[in-house]
């Protein structure tokens, strides 16, 4: 039946394969059932109704992808444009007047999702990635592997932030965090070196057992009252004692609160639809940037093209739109899909996986919580993906300034600016102007030029503060 549907020996690929890609996907994305829930708690959202949100819009997106467009990528509620739902959306909502802000705010992102499946049924979403030049694609690969890898030292506390130089090394060189990093790191890189399947979730179970071992060993050896034994993420973060409190099993809570309760009247406002053209763009660029990135990975792209990248467009669109049904911010594609790529996920049966372990975690959210909670565990793998994914810097064409300086700014422009989409705009809007500047007129298609204008005007219109 898998072979029908997904076509696995075409693909170079079987079910163990596939479902190890797929369970180290869903391992390395796991935090957002805990994550996002808090975001839209904080906008006036029923916790435990925005859990079930979270889960049901994954699943429903990921199988969506899984099936329709079979990929190997799989959907969540994004990372930044939660944070935008909650603290800049709703409370500019509330300094406004409007009596049911997060309602509206669901509006919004209702709105915007079908303004994204508009685009994508007239090939507008289609027509801009397949007018990106190959060295574009390639900056975008790369901009998003230096991404993934900032993030992944970032949440094990490798780097932490400095007020003269923004980031810089950590200085708890003692605190058990970086331990359990360095052991899943190096455990996943000598695994991958010598060709081990599942290797990266090798270096996931080996930070999680190193992890299980100092959250007990070292209070038993008189360490845990130590500074950098109490203040880590391991004394602080790790819930270990989940299960213990909560069971293995949890009963789910009820959607009632969020179910199709958002406000779509007072969308169309002068005041709250500009609301709903950023979160268009955000999501627009930030899945652009996405399905680039994992398919460049993956070996998708043939002739400079993402086949099917209209079906995969499409499954994001309506999962923001459900999403919004549901209760929760814009749904999206996940960059963590190029962790079950790096095992050797190719085709949707990965993402089905990934979406049975969002179902499953209605249920077990105690077990889940587990690893969510601590993201030193599954940090290694977003290092590793994201070296993996630099390779993909020798195909730009550096001999050309006007597309490496434009792809360059890309690659610097999204773990700078820490978004997907931003850092893509950037290179995008450089690269009609300076190929105009540098004699080059023919190489400037319609599409580059009136996306350039539209990036440009996004900016300053709708971002800029005065």
């Amino acid at each position: 039946m898998f072979e029908k549907i997904f076509k696995l020996s075409e693909n170079n690929t079987n079910v163990r394969i596939e479902v190890v890609a797929g369970i180290t996907t869903f391992l390395t994305m796991a935090y957002i059932i805990f994550v996002q829930p808090t975001m839209m708690s904080h906008s006036g959202i029923d916790f435990g109704a925005a859990t079930m949100a979270t889960c049901l819009a994954s699943a429903g997106a990921t199988l969506l992808m899984a099936f329709w467009a079979k990929y190997p990528i799989a959907l969540a509620p994004g990372m930044g444009v939660n944070a935008y739902f909650a603290y800049t959306l709703v409370p500019a909502l509330v300094q406004a007047g409007y009596d049911e802000p997060w309602q509206i705010g669901l509006g919004v992102v209702f709105v915007a999702g079908l303004m994204f499946m508009l685009l994508t049924a007239v090939g507008i979403r289609e027509t801009l990635m397949n007018a990106i030049s190959l060295s574009m694609k390639n900056a975008i690969a790369v901009g998003i592997g230096m991404f993934i890898s900032f993030i992944g030292l970032k949440n094990a506390s490798v780097i932490q932030p400095h007020d003269a130089t923004y980031i810089t090394l950590t200085d708890k060189f003692l605190s058990p965090d970086l331990l359990v990093f360095f052991v899943g790191l190096l455990v996943a890189a000598a695994c991958h070196d010598r060709g081990v399947k599942g290797s990266i979730l090798i270096g996931i179970i080996a930070s999680f057992v190193t992890a299980v071992c100092l959250k007990f060993g070292l209070p038993a050896m008189g360490y845990g009252d130590a500074e950098f034994v109490a203040q880590s993420q391991l004394m602080t973060s790790f819930q270990l004692d989940a299960v213990v409190t909560k069971g293995v099993v949890e009963t789910p809570p009820s959607i009632g609160p969020t179910f199709m309760a958002m406000n779509i009247g007072d969308v169309f406002t002068q005041f709250v639809f500009p609301f709903v053209i950023i979160f268009l763009f955000i999501d627009m660029f930030d899945t652009m940037g996405t399905l680039i990135g994992v398919s460049e990975q993956a070996g998708f792209t043939k002739d400079g093209k993402i086949p099917r990248v209209g079906k995969a467009m499409g499954a994001d669109a309506i999962g923001t739109t459900v999403g919004a049904c549901l209760g929760t911010s814009t749904v999206t594609a996940y960059i963590e899909s190029a962790a079950g790529v790096e095992q050797g996920g190719r085709t949707g049966l990965t993402a089905v996986v990934v979406a049975i372990g969002f179902l499953l975690a209605i249920f077990f959210t105690p077990v889940v919580e587990i690893i969510a909670s601590y993201p030193a565990i599954t940090s290694p793998a977003l290092v590793i993906v994201g070296a993996m994914m630099i390779r993909n810097v020798t195909r730009i064409a550096w001999d050309d300034y006007s597309e490496s300086i434009p792809a360059f700014l890309i690659i610097v422009g999204i773990p700078f600016s820490f978004s997907i989409g931003d850092g893509m705009a950037i290179g995008f809007i450089a690269y009609p102007i300076i190929k105009l500047l540098a004699g080059k007129v023919r190489q400037i298609t319609p599409t580059t030029a009136i996306l350039a204008v539209l990036l440009l005007g996004y900016f300053i219109f709708l971002r800029a503060k005065f």
